[in-house]
């Protein structure tokens, strides 16, 4: 909080990309800090890309692009965030937007990458999200903004 003060100070946005991040001074810090200025207003001076975009810069027009999209949502997004944003960006590209129900991906952090979990990492992801992906066409994008979710 010390590091951002002056930006903090100036009104400043802090645009992040990845959802975890944003859960951390939206959520987390503030949590460890309810009473501190400095917490409240990195909290509310804090947006995901999609959510600056959206709320913060009302004129920008996203170009358009003629393709399938699936986008899936980080965890912490899901539940902090949520993805209304994300969409409407995405909707406003004028793509072909696919969204399952695809729940965790299955990496949970560093949970995945850890042998013993590989089973049920694997299992979460067959759930919903990798059967999605199987079966996009080549030329389809997928977007997902959360560093594990994207490994």
């Amino acid at each position: 909080m010390q590091s951002l003060r002056p930006q903090l100070m100036a009104g400043l946005p802090i645009v992040v990309l990845e959802p975890s991040c944003a859960s951390v001074f939206r959520d987390e810090l503030y949590g460890l800090f309810p009473n501190d200025p400095l917490a409240q207003r990195l909290r509310s001076q804090t947006f995901l890309l999609s959510e600056f975009l959206e709320r913060q810069a009302k004129d920008y027009r996203p170009p358009q692009l003629s393709r399938q999209v699936l986008l899936h949502g980080h965890c912490h997004q899901k539940s902090i965030m949520k993805m209304t944003a994300e969409e409407s960006v995405l909707r406003k590209m004028a793509v072909d937007l696919k969204i399952p129900d695809t729940g965790c991906c299955g990496m949970a952090g560093p949970f995945g990458f850890e042998k013993e979990n590989y089973s049920v990492s694997q299992a979460i992801g067959e759930r919903v999200l990798l059967p999605a992906v199987r079966a996009l066409g080549t030329e389809a994008l997928i977007v997902s903004n959360g560093f594990s979710c994207r490994e």
